[in-house]
């Protein structure tokens, strides 16, 4: 083989006021002997304006129109400036089975266009086939395929944020990546783009198929770890330039990089692709784009085994910090209840029976503690997770002299992960979030339950208003308590998201394997409904009013004060286990006569048991029963005083 001696210059958008930016040179190689006819495919809207071709020895060449213009000499460095909005430039050999520097830069290409640069294309590369008797049809031409996968991109449907595939026009020449700007292919106005190469296709001699490609990618779910993707890449880059692995210069064209896509992704104008499979490969080829040869740098020391379990480990360091917030907020608007209801005594249940009387902060702050034990399930795990994994690289760390602990400093990590195939294989981090999540959930579900039931005309015991509730479609008197039964609905789906990653891991041997990709979406999903779930039960608590009368009234069914009247025997000397069979044929008595333990008449205590005496009614009844509990946690009302006053000192600036 032999260099023919054409060059490719691939340029930038230019306009009449600024000249298209040279970004890069790729050689053209032809076979030793044969003819060399560089040529340049120029096409612009027609009409637009003039172009102009710089020769190396200076001459210019101008042609208006979107005619070709065939340079009959070779070309060292042609600069193109385009006076319209966008070009197509790419220079190869006639007798060249590659294509070079093909790149397109498009604002407003249309269809139309595409379809004429396809004809000139192939009329061209028959006539080559002319000239050389009939050797090489324009099928079998780079250029020319490459001109029917740019034509064929405009008619196929872009890659929107959040879609999982995108139908891809496939090129079946290859196309040279060197120089800078390598990695990007076809744009169009859309933002259509013809397939590229993979970053990882070295060895491969065939592309994957449409439906393996649309099966394996992940960006449309893993796009949101895209500013913990940033972060760490930046990290990463920083650490790379301390240690002398790459220059100041290429840290500097890195980072900035970084912030241009930064900007690109907050501003919606960043186009994920299917064909880049997931975050860390549309960041890195878009970084590639953007600068060249230095982003080519960035992927040094690194896997994307450990690059995605750094993002993961940041975003769920990130998911917590929001989860406990939220949690705070619901403990807040409950001890709001509780202030406002502090005297309101409620039938306590076991087995949904009558049980005892409580007083309804008390009830209330029962579900205070234990979010406050769900908050520190979630900070142990953050304690533990916060650990870096960046520097692991694909399992067995690198042999190049990178810093893990600077990394981990700059990312807030504790310190590096000591063993680097446990860094990348493990997701037991993920595990215990979810875990702590389904433990959350169920108790949002159990507040559900009880308020969904409380509100039935059954219970009558709370009335949401109207801004939490919905109705029915036929039946219009009803007025529904929607959102918690949504909520104890969506407890399921969490616990499904742990259950779907306990098996996912279950048998996985060590280290990396692709099905750790499926942990994403049920990680994703937990931690978002689990904020939905935080979030409308606090906006539920905020909107509910206890009847009180109706509570009032429902107290003296159930003989809620028999246990009291149970330790009363006790202070009476009386063994708990003989009080509780004489206290049983006291309730039973008053079941009969279809009254309260307060209703029966001291002669009737006085046949069951000749211990009972007159001060046994300052035991009896709700509000006398209340009072009589003391012991520390209790519902008496000192101890519920001295709880409510602990949960407002410490929520004090969330109240």
């Amino acid at each position: 083989m032999a260099q023919c001696g054409c060059t490719a210059t691939v340029a930038a958008v230019g306009t009449s006021s600024r000249p298209g930016i040279p970004l890069g040179v790729a050689p053209c190689i032809a076979r030793a002997g044969d003819e060399t006819v560089p040529r340049l495919f120029r096409s612009f809207e027609p009409g637009r304006g003039l172009g102009a071709l710089f020769e190396g020895n200076g001459t210019a060449i101008n042609a208006r129109g979107s005619s070709p213009i065939p340079i009959p000499i070779p070309i060292r460095t042609p600069v193109i400036n385009w006076s319209s909005r966008w070009s197509i430039n790419r220079l190869c050999c006639s007798s060249c089975d590659q294509v070079s520097g093909a790149r397109a830069f498009s604002e407003s290409l249309d269809t139309s266009t595409a379809d004429a640069f396809w004809e000139l294309e192939e009329s061209t590369w028959r006539g080559a086939r002319r000239r050389r008797g009939g050797r090489g049809g324009a099928e079998e031409h780079g250029s020319f395929r490459a001109a029917m996968a740019l034509r064929s991109s405009l008619r196929s449907p872009m890659l929107s944020p959040g879609s999982s595939s995108s139908l891809k026009a496939r090129a079946n020449g290859r196309v040279m990546e060197n120089g800078e700007g390598a990695g990007i292919a076809a744009r169009t106005k859309s933002g259509v783009v013809a397939e590229e190469a993979k970053l990882w296709g070295g060895r491969f001699e065939e592309p994957v198929t449409p439906a393996v490609e649309k099966f394996s990618q992940s960006v449309s779910y893993d796009q949101r770890l895209w500013r913990q993707d940033l972060k760490g890449s930046r990290a990463h880059a920083s650490m790379l330039a301390l240690q002398g692995l790459i220059t100041e210069k290429d840290e500097a064209a890195i980072l900035e990089g970084l912030d241009r896509i930064s900007d690109r992704i907050e501003s919606g104008e960043f186009q994920w692709r299917a064909d880049r499979e997931d975050v860390h490969m549309n960041v890195e080829a878009a970084l590639i784009d953007l600068i060249g040869e230095p982003g080519r740098k960035l992927h040094t020391a690194r896997s994307r085994n450990d690059q995605v379990v750094t993002d993961l480990r940041l975003w769920v360091r990130d998911a917590i910090e929001q989860i406990v917030d939220k949690i705070v907020q619901l403990q807040a608007a409950l001890i709001r209840l509780a202030v406002e209801n502090r005297e309101v005594v409620v039938p306590g249940y076991t087995h949904l029976q009558r049980a005892q009387p409580l007083l309804l902060p008390h009830l209330l702050m029962a579900y205070v503690e234990q979010f406050e034990r769900d908050q520190g399930r979630l900070k142990d795990c953050a304690e533990r997770l916060n650990y870096c994994p960046l520097g692991a690289c694909a399992l067995a760390g690198t042999g190049l002299p990178i810093d893990r602990f600077a990394t981990s400093d700059s990312l807030g990590f504790k310190a590096p992960l000591r063993n680097s195939v446990d860094a990348v294989s493990d997701r037991d981090f993920v595990l215990e979030v979810l875990s702590a999540n389904s433990i959350i959930a169920v108790h949002l579900s159990r507040l559900a339950e009880e308020w969904v039931l409380w509100a039935t005309e059954e219970f009558g015991f709370i009335t949401p208003s109207d801004a939490v509730s919905t109705g029915s479609s036929i039946m219009p008197q009803k007025k529904n308590p929607d959102p918690m039964e949504l909520v104890r609905g969506k407890s399921a789906r969490v616990v499904g998201d742990l259950t779907t990653v306990l098996v996912l891991c279950k048998g996985l041997p060590l280290a990396y394997n692709r099905d750790l990709q499926e942990d994403k979406e049920p990680l994703f999903d937990s931690v978002e409904t689990i904020l939905g779930m935080l979030e409308v039960t606090r906006e539920f608590a905020q909107n509910i009013t206890f009847n009180v009368e109706r509570l009032s009234k429902s107290l003296p069914a159930g003989h809620l004060d028999a246990t009291t009247l149970a330790d009363y025997l006790v202070y009476k000397g009386m063994p708990f286990r003989s009080a509780h069979e004489v206290v049983g044929h006291a309730v039973a008595l008053a079941v009969a006569k279809k009254v309260e333990l307060k209703g029966l008449s001291l002669e009737e205590f006085g046949a069951i048991n000749p211990i009972f005496e007159e001060d046994v009614y300052s035991f009896l009844g709700v509000e006398n029963s209340i009072s009589k509990f003391r012991s520390y946690g209790s519902t008496g009302a000192d101890c519920v005083a001295e709880q409510l006053k602990f949960w407002m000192d410490k929520l004090a600036g969330k109240l």
